[in-house]
């Protein structure tokens, strides 16, 4: 079994036995035919014979049964399944054979879910390279591939192909087909069935850019419970912040978030952003801690202004920037800002996600990608005017920075007194928010879809890009959780401060997850596994 950390960016199969089901091509027989001894490989048995045309007859002998077999032969158990999990996955796939083109793309007309068409690469004996168990079959698979040997997993049931990958520098997969090992296997892993590698894939892949996968989250937060009896809120998914108790009443709230999108105004974002999280759980942000990372060729001038820039929000927001570390490195290729903000607040005053109940209203203020639509405007300015929109339409875009801090419509809810959770709309936009909230709270969410407020501006610009405004970056709104009897003041409250908000859906009794509805009709709830921003800066 696999241990360690490593990395899958191709999966290379080996044929005969491996995709397909073993014993279509009986090599007992075929080594009678040509002449080849029982524990001789064939094709090291041919490439000894001086003779041309006895190595040509055996040639066209050893093609003829091996289109025979390949007519009979069925894909293996699982490997249709394991196929899809790996296109799914993202990951090429190569073949790699001691077979015959022809006869490999016979077979795989035998398969119902994969043709010759999904294969990324495939490897034979009419390549100009020893196959297996030589290294080079590997290595040329993974060149054709463009990745590094060291990143492709070579699956196979014959001691050879292990042999072939481990020469590489591969990772090797053996597949046992329920038979014994051999004794001098070294394998990285061994499976009985090719359904048992869908678990080394899914670790071995790249992970998109963006927060990790809920579920994945969820899963590592779970090994590393907290003990500590003065943690009021740890670590889970949806929650925004962290909470402590520092003796007697005071509790001690906790932030850190990184801004990796913007670069103008960067030290602002890096403010606000936490800020508003810390707003979430009922906290006045007071001291910062700030982490710079800068990629190298930065300039004195540019490092002064990314200073400026976060030294006159925390005083707009009566914060103290206390310390941090700031440096240039490779290790990024653009601007990296990473703020740590925390605040202090009465216990009976923090705002918990466990208080949610079924009934609650849920509440939306101003409209989707209010951040995504500023930092689009501001940094990819040249492509929105390739794609039609006008400088005054980028500019309108660009004025949605002064919306970025939840702060005012916040504190009007903390002052309500029926609030039951606050959470801010940020990375994967308000359809990874309401998820994320639901999580947090462990009840299910109705949304009314129709009722989801999108600026014009802002679908304009995600019709234009092909991006969905409700998987776009979001900070600047904030969804609001408050008691049926009480959100028509909230609401009032939010209005009379010149604070847009919308009432898109309800609290339920269900476990948690969203019910999403369109003019009365179920539909799908949208899952975005990164932001949609990504696409723009990939």
């Amino acid at each position: 079994m696999m241990v360690g950390a490593y990395r899958i960016d191709a999966v290379v199969f080996d044929f005969d036995g491996t995709l397909t089901e073993p014993g279509a091509l009986d090599f007992s027989v075929i080594k009678m035919a040509i002449g080849c001894p029982d524990h001789t490989p064939v094709l090291e048995f041919m490439a000894q014979v001086t003779d041309p045309v006895r190595r040509a007859d055996m040639a066209r002998e050893l093609d003829r049964f091996e289109m025979a077999g390949a007519a009979i032969s069925r894909p293996n158990t699982g490997a249709e399944m394991i196929l899809a999990r790996i296109r799914q996955l993202g990951l090429p796939i190569g073949i790699l054979t001691r077979n015959s083109r022809a006869s490999v793309e016979r077979a795989l007309e035998n398969f119902s879910e994969c043709t010759i068409a999904d294969i990324d690469v495939l490897v034979t004996r009419e390549d100009p390279v020893k196959i297996k168990p030589s290294g080079e079959g590997v290595r040329l698979a993974a060149s054709r591939l463009n990745v590094d040997p060291a990143h492709v997993l070579m699956v196979g049931d014959f001691l050879f192909d292990i042999q072939a990958g481990r020469r590489a520098g591969a990772l090797t997969a053996y597949l046992t087909n329920g038979r014994p090992s051999p004794k001098d296997l070294e394998a990285h892993v061994v499976v009985q069935t090719l359904a048992e590698l869908e678990p080394f894939l899914t670790d071995g892949a790249p992970l998109p850019a963006g927060k990790l996968p809920n579920d994945f989250l969820a899963e590592l937060l779970a090994r590393y419970r907290i003990t500590d009896p003065s943690v009021i809120v740890g670590p889970s998914v949806g929650e925004d912040t962290a909470a402590v108790t520092i003796g007697g009443d005071t509790v001690l709230v906790l932030k850190t978030d990184p801004i990796t999108f913007a670069t103008e105004s960067i030290g602002r974002y890096a403010v606000l952003i936490n800020a508003n999280d810390l707003a979430t759980a009922g906290a006045e942000a007071h001291w910062m801690l700030a982490t710079i990372l800068l990629p190298c060729g930065f300039s004195r001038s540019q490092v002064r202004l990314i200073f400026v820039d976060l030294h006159e929000a925390c005083q707009s927001q009566n914060i103290t920037l206390c310390g941090g570390h700031t440096e240039i490195t490779d290790a990024v290729c653009r601007p990296v800002v990473t703020g740590m903000l925390t605040g202090t607040i009465a216990r009976d005053d923090l705002i918990q996600k466990q208080r949610m109940t079924p009934g609650d209203r849920v509440l939306l203020t101003k409209g989707v990608a209010v951040e995504g639509t500023a930092i689009i405007a501001t940094e990819f300015k040249d492509l929105l005017l390739e794609k039609g929109m006008d400088e005054q339409e980028i500019d309108a875009c660009r004025t949605l920075q002064t919306l970025l801090s939840i702060l005012p419509e916040a504190r009007i809810a903390w002052d309500n007194g029926g609030v039951s959770a606050l959470h801010d709309v940020t990375e994967g936009g308000i359809a990874t928010a309401l998820m994320e909230l639901s999580l947090a709270g462990g009840r299910g969410i109705r949304i009314l879809c129709e009722r989801i407020p999108v600026y014009p501006r802002t679908r304009r610009m995600a019709q234009i890009l092909g991006l969905d405004p409700l998987g776009l970056i979001g900070s600047g709104s904030l969804l609001i959780c408050c008691r049926p009897h009480h959100a028509r003041q909230l609401m009032a409250d939010l209005d009379k401060a010149n604070i847009a908000v919308t009432d898109i859906g309800e609290v339920t009794s269900a476990d948690a997850g969203i019910e999403a509805l369109e003019n009365g009709q179920s539909v799908p709830w949208p899952r975005f596994d990164v932001d949609e921003i990504t696409r723009l800066f990939a």
